[in-house]
């Protein structure tokens, strides 16, 4: 059987200039629930609304050894290096569930690939930070990573506290000189308005550029002119925003009023506004997401097509520079993308 060339498709255009400008950011990830896709995870992922699923898997969580998280660490660090990821950030559980078993598996497993791939973690804060016992975990947490996580619905639900949450957060990471990554908009529903929430707290606590909004999914179930000066809003505070495509894309149909839309960030709207974008896995195969299998380019061309995306030079941005910006990295001396090089190849296709 005769080789042939590999074919024309979107991929061989656009990931080798990703390659060239320093490799894939994955800027978010959960790490320590990688891979825990079994009957019981799947029955969960059926049968559970992403609220529930908050709880609904502790019993995991209580059952993983630091044993358990290290391998799942490694297995996903190493899914991210063989696909050229030069960076990464993964949220971890530390919380009265997991107690500080994932964090501890989680560092051991960063010093083994410390020379392959830069990896940097965030605490997440699915129990809030409100109770006692979450708070007493996110306070031990917030000392053993690298930026501050934030789940500011799980206290707005549970107390009616989200802009409190927020200020603990906010507060926490001003003190200790980290950025913040905050889960926002998750549910594309109009009635959600954190990612403006998260806008007006950065300002108030004076975190400008360093607060980076995750998700924002509900923003484009919003008319358009409050999603107009949303995007304002978001540039002028500085707040940067992570998407992670496969992780909503299953989000269940409505019967909510509102534009048509994808249940995905819309980045269409974003990146001409001035907001900067990255890209993130999210869970990979777990309770959460069971059909995400860490695939960078899968959730960059989704992305794309599902906000109709053609600007191929800040899909390259988003895949690279933008994760490094909103990571808090700096970014790598490699050539700028040239826009007749990318669009130039496309001739060919």
């Amino acid at each position: 059987m005769q080789s042939s060339p590999s074919p024309n498709t979107l991929r061989t255009l656009i990931e080798p200039f990703i390659h060239q400008h320093g490799g894939w950011v994955n800027a978010h990830a959960h790490a320590d629930r990688a891979f825990t896709l079994d009957a019981h995870m799947l029955e969960i992922y059926c049968t559970q609304t992403l609220e529930r699923k908050w709880d609904a898997i502790d019993a995991m969580k209580r059952n993983s050894s630091v044993e358990d998280y290290y391998g799942r660490f490694c297995q996903t660090i190493e899914l991210m290096i063989t696909q050229g990821v030069t960076a990464m950030c993964s949220f971890v559980d530390i919380d009265p569930a997991a107690g500080d078993r994932a964090i501890r598996g989680a560092l051991r497993a960063r010093e083994l690939y410390r020379d392959d791939i830069t990896v940097l973690y965030a605490n997440q804060t699915l129990k809030g930070v409100i109770a006692p016992d979450a708070r007493e975990w996110f306070d031990r947490g917030a000392e053993m990573v690298d930026i501050i996580g934030a789940l500011p619905k799980r206290d707005e639900r549970d107390f009616g506290r989200g802009d409190e949450a927020l200020d603990i957060v906010l507060g926490v990471a001003k003190a200790m000189n980290k950025m913040v990554h905050a889960h926002v908009d998750q549910f594309n529903d109009p009635h959600e308005h954190e990612t403006e929430q998260l806008c007006n707290k950065t300002v108030e606590h004076g975190m400008q550029g360093r607060v980076v909004a995750i998700h924002g999914i509900s923003i484009a179930a919003h008319a358009k002119q409050y999603r107009v000066r949303l995007y304002e809003k978001m540039r002028d505070s500085g707040v940067m925003t992570i998407a992670c495509p496969m992780a909503w894309i299953d989000t269940p149909r409505s019967e909510f009023i509102g534009p048509a839309h994808n249940a995905l960030t819309p980045i269409d709207e974003m990146i001409p506004a001035g907001v900067t974008v990255a890209i993130g896995t999210d869970n990979i195969s777990d309770a959460m997401v069971p059909f995400c299998e860490g695939d960078m380019w899968r959730e960059l061309s989704l992305l794309a097509a599902g906000c109709r995306y053609t600007d191929f030079d800040e899909l390259v941005r988003i895949a690279t520079d933008n994760g490094r910006r909103a990571l808090g990295l700096p970014l790598l001396n490699v050539p700028n993308i040239a826009k007749e090089n990318i669009h130039g190849n496309a001739a060919v296709l």
